[in-house]
């Protein structure tokens, strides 16, 4: 089922097919996952915000018309749950490592140094980003490190893409002035 259209496995899986709706989860855990751990910090919360999403899914299933793509649907979702999640107060810590990172695998001793100095920037980036507004933080995770395109997310936020565009840029520019504050400090958080 890996080689369906996302417009056959909601067919499928509309038709009562959890087979389907399994392969639903396959294609989009990790990209859901991953935009919101970025956005709550919590791997915990993370994995309980994820399987919302997906029961938000499956239930939601029967009244997606198909007038926007899957995918945007499912950002969206997503971005619902972010959105309800940030209205609870809690603190944000955003941790260095992410599910499926390449950089995690068994090294070469030659390659330590690089490897840390890796992690220090990956750790320096991740602090950087739990300082951001929850609001640039998903755009950030959505665009910058699981590639949803500026288009999807216009139509997942219900935004303008040039605003989508200018809260990137923004983003970026507050991300670079964290950074170099960081900098700055000697490398503190």
């Amino acid at each position: 089922m890996g080689d369906a259209t996302d417009d056959e496995l909601v067919a499928r899986c509309k038709s009562g097919d959890d087979e389907a709706f399994a392969a639903v989860v396959t294609r989009y855990r990790s990209r859901v996952f991953g935009m919101i751990l970025r956005t709550v910090g919590d791997r915990g919360r993370a994995e309980d915000l994820a399987q919302d999403v997906f029961l938000r899914l499956y239930r939601g299933l029967a009244y997606f018309q198909g007038r926007a793509k899957f995918s945007t649907w499912v950002y969206r979702v997503t971005l619902n749950a972010c959105l309800e999640e940030r209205q609870r107060p809690t603190r944000i810590e955003v941790p260095a490592e992410e599910p499926g990172d390449d950089d995690h695998a068994p090294r070469e001793l030659g390659t330590i140094d690089a490897a840390f100095d890796r992690m220090e920037l990956r750790d320096r980036l991740s602090k950087a980003l739990a300082r951001l507004p929850a609001n640039y933080r998903l755009l950030v995770a959505a665009h910058y490190l699981r590639g949803v395109q500026y288009e999807d997310l216009a139509e997942a936020f219900g935004l303008p893409l040039g605003t989508v565009k200018t809260h990137l840029h923004r983003a970026k520019k507050q991300l670079r002035g964290i950074l170099l504050e960081q900098e700055g400090t000697g490398r503190s958080g």
